[in-house]
């Protein structure tokens, strides 16, 4: 597949702008400044709703970020292959018009969504056109997580089709200390398109309303059916009385349509995503270490994990699943050298329960290693054990990570220079780089609640060997809204996020005496491997 730049490059005039002309072009080039055929008229600008905020976040878009321009040759459409699939009657209406001007307005976080798309969207147009769905179906992890598969809710909805725990267990998703199958590329969405199907056929043959019963339960659908029933009113999802948010959840969906169908009108160009498969699926059959597994196939930790983004920790789970998904030019050789490999050898990390007893420097001798890496590779700040807790250690078989490795790694520390990112904090960056806030201001004459921008330039130092305990670092660290609910304290949500109480006070600036308010909003950065 050949290497791309960018997948959704497109922009869209803003209200009140200068008008340009957009000249035909006969060149097999798309370029990501392209100009409306004609301009919408001008809407109320209705306040931000929580899952437009939210979105915006997944993205990490900032309303000045600039796009850049590229001009990049065409190649077969996947976007075609969507536009074909298309099968729902579609009116456009007040409440989907709200949702197109939305999206219109923000081609940043279009082209960020396309982006992540280009990995999986094949695999789910070809399992909707196999199941004979809608292929409008094909655009939900848009509005769901904007194709995050690492993307987290305060509801606790994991994934790239966020599927809560319960309706996850009910669909046969595995979730345990090693794996969550609610982030699986593959399983879930198999499971989500499953479970439309069921929503479908439970409701009538309705796809809005099987939509409708996806976001907010089919109870909550039926309830609101029976109601109009009772009242002789139509029970078409447009005449239901249901929640604020799935009311407005099937015409983002409507809209996402809307765009792909005529990017024309709305002055979109995208760019092609090739038609073919992003990655093959490949039985490794054993649990391997996912380290190895990535120089194997010739490509970053990250780029594995974004393929894989249901393993917990740096193995796979041990009772499976043994599948690995990989790019497709890179299979070959990781096969081949997977079979030079003993299944013994593939795993270079163990799994240790801590017992009454133990230490740190005991456990550190007893798996000839160091105290520090065990807190590296453990995401420890202290040498506190508690019975139960789990540690990764590693075997003989990860001889960098051993004590007596004369060729181990140094704990030197060097210089960063790192570029602030837009959606970057003082804290995001100290959890990114295994440091303190309190460091990160010293070493760049801030205050710990400085502002920091896009662009700006901060210095950091590191130590140079740094091992993670989970495959996807700082990749799985997601920014999660959380509204305080009756009978919440600091202790009680820091334990259900797996985050400590110094954390939730440092984030959201609130004293750790005073008594939490129902209704009151917190902002969390949850690590999504760490919470079950």
């Amino acid at each position: 597949m050949p290497k791309k730049t960018s997948l959704l490059l497109m922009s869209m005039a803003l209200y009140g702008c200068a008008h340009f002309d957009k000249s035909a072009s006969t060149s097999e080039n798309y370029s990501i400044l392209s100009f409306p055929k004609r301009l919408i008229g001008q809407p109320a600008k209705p306040e931000l709703s929580e899952w437009h905020r939210d979105s915006l976040d997944m993205c990490l878009i900032h309303e000045t970020e600039q796009l850049t321009e590229f001009a990049l040759p065409v190649s077969v459409n996947l976007w075609d292959r969507v536009r074909d699939g298309f099968s729902l009657d579609t009116e456009i209406n007040r409440r989907i018009q709200q949702e197109i001007d939305w999206y219109s307005k923000h081609p940043s976080y279009m082209a960020r969504v396309s982006e992540r798309a280009e990995k999986y969207l094949h695999y789910v147009v070809e399992e909707i056109e196999r199941r004979q769905m809608p292929m409008e179906l094909a655009l939900l992890p848009i509005v769901e997580s904007a194709f995050d598969p690492f993307a987290y809710s305060s509801g606790r909805a994991a994934g790239m089709w966020q599927v809560i725990p319960g309706t996850g267990k009910m669909l046969g998703l595995k979730q345990n200390w090693w794996y969550d199958g609610r982030r699986d590329v593959t399983a879930s969405t198999d499971a989500a398109l499953t479970y439309l199907e069921q929503l479908y056929n439970q409701l009538g043959k309705d796809w809005l309303l099987a939509l409708a019963a996806y976001n907010s339960g089919a109870g909550n659908v039926q309830r609101a059916i029976k109601k109009n029933q009772a009242s002789g009113k139509s029970t078409d999802y447009w005449s239901l009385k249901l929640p604020k948010e799935t009311e407005m959840y099937v015409p983002r969906l409507l809209a996402l349509k809307e765009l792909v169908q005529n990017p024309e009108i709305y002055g979109l160009s995208f760019y092609p995503i090739a038609n073919e498969p992003y990655f093959v699926s490949v039985d490794v059959g054993s649990q391997i270490d996912l380290a190895q597994a990535a120089e194997w196939a010739g490509i970053s930790t990250a780029d594995l994990a974004a393929l894989n983004p249901g393993f917990n920790r740096w193995a796979t789970d041990p009772d499976g699943p043994h599948r690995l998904l990989l790019p497709r030019d890179k299979a070959d050789a990781f096969m081949a050298k997977l079979a030079e490999v003993p299944v013994e050898q593939r795993v270079v990390w163990h799994r240790h329960q801590i017992k009454n007893g133990d230490t740190l420097s005991g456990l550190a001798q007893q798996y000839r290693t160091t105290v520090s890496i065990l807190q590296t590779i453990n995401n420890l700040t202290g040498t506190n054990l508690r019975a139960g807790q789990t540690l990764m250690v590693p075997s003989t078989g990860h001889p960098a990570l051993l004590a007596d490795n004369k060729n181990a790694p140094a704990q030197t520390n060097s210089k960063i220079e790192y570029r602030v990112q837009a959606g970057d904090s003082l804290w995001v960056i100290s959890r990114k780089f295994d440091v303190t806030t309190q460091q990160l201001a010293q070493w760049n004459n801030l205050s710990q609640n400085s502002q920091i921008f896009p662009g700006q330039k901060l210095v950091i130092w590191q130590k140079t060997a740094a091992f993670h305990a989970t495959p996807g670092g700082e990749r799985t660290i997601r920014k999660v809204a959380y509204r305080v609910r009756k009978g919440d304290s600091l202790a009680a949500i820091a334990s259900k996020f797996k985050v400590r109480v110094a954390d939730i006070t440092e984030w959201n600036q609130v004293n750790p005496s005073k008594r939490l308010q129902p209704g009151q909003n917190l902002t969390l950065y949850v690590d999504v491997t760490r919470v079950q």
